[in-house]
């Protein structure tokens, strides 16, 4: 369980995307500071997806995916040198500052649309067809793992506003038009429009 609030940034050092019968894709990211305290088995979302900790040297962590998490993420696009959004799993009787984050990718959304304005930067995102309905007006969502409000609801895009903090501490600030976001819609959104 997290709670979409970003600790800070990794760096891919190394990236094996074979996957087969015996074995998982493997990713190596240096996780700076954020690593104290981790040890091998723990939960760390990747850029909101939930992935286990399987080996730790000194700042390097080494993540294993299977098949699905490469096609299904963003993931299988990243390459090394690139910057991913790093959170630890939620403790029992933390703060929760977002909203219930499960790590569960939902799909792959893009960046339409990057509009820069003087106190923040609104960015519209092309979520998958199937997800539009999870997406509300003033509703959480998840992009990349950060906890956000949607702002607008398009018939085929939704936008959200970054305040300069956000965008300094996120992979965000490196984001372009027609970049490929992980999308994790409000989990409660999904409970009840699944009772219809």
């Amino acid at each position: 369980m997290f709670t979409g609030i970003i600790e800070g940034l990794g760096k891919i050092t190394a990236f094996n995307k074979k996957t087969n019968n015996r074995s998982a894709a493997k990713m190596k990211i240096n996780l700076g500071k954020i690593v104290k305290g981790l040890k091998v088995g723990d939960s760390v979302a990747i850029n909101g997806v939930c992935l286990t900790a399987v080996n730790i040297s000194k700042e390097i962590t080494e993540f294993e995916m299977v098949g699905e998490t490469i096609k299904k993420t963003n993931l299988g696009f990243l390459k090394l040198g690139d910057k991913v959004n790093i959170e630890r799993s939620l403790k029992v009787g933390e703060r929760l500052e977002g909203h219930f984050v499960l790590g569960h990718v939902d799909g792959i959304g893009i960046i339409s649309k990057i509009e820069k304005q003087s106190n923040q930067i609104q960015i519209w995102v092309k979520p998958p067809t199937e997800l539009s309905k999870y997406i509300i007006k003033k509703g959480s969502v998840t992009v990349d793992g950060i906890s956000l409000t949607v702002v607008d609801v398009l018939k085929d895009q939704f936008s959200i506003s970054i305040i300069p903090h956000t965008m300094k501490i996120t992979n965000l600030s490196y984001k372009k038009v027609s970049d490929k976001v992980n999308i994790e819609t409000d989990i409660l959104g999904k409970y009840i429009l699944s009772e219809d």
